[in-house]
């Protein structure tokens, strides 16, 4: 398995749109992916926190989605939107397999 989690500024995630969604918290992604790609809202602040993770040389994006507090995100939030350009399924069964069982 390749699995690559960016640093900010390393990749973007353009071009991604939803492809699925994974049940977790935001404290379990960051056990298994580390902190978050982006850490502060975005502009339109529909996004608060995403990491950009490229798998098997696909880039996908773990995002939360529209729920405009920062707050709720990093405490309440426990479903998840993926999203790629292509296919997801391969990506979403990993990750779920990493949150059940992380290192």
């Amino acid at each position: 398995m390749q699995m690559k989690v960016y640093k900010k500024g390393e990749s973007d995630s353009h071009g991604t749109s939803l492809k699925g969604y994974v049940y977790a918290t935001y404290q379990q992604l960051v056990e298994v992916l580390g902190e978050p790609t982006y850490d502060t809202p975005s502009g339109d602040n529909k996004v608060q926190k995403e990491w950009v993770v490229n798998y098997e040389g696909n880039n996908y994006t773990i995002y939360d989605w529209k729920t405009y507090d920062e707050e709720y995100t990093m405490n309440e939030l426990d479903e998840w939107h993926i999203g790629g350009s292509g296919y997801a399924g391969d990506f979403i069964q990993e990750l779920e397999r990493m949150l059940k069982y992380p290192n």
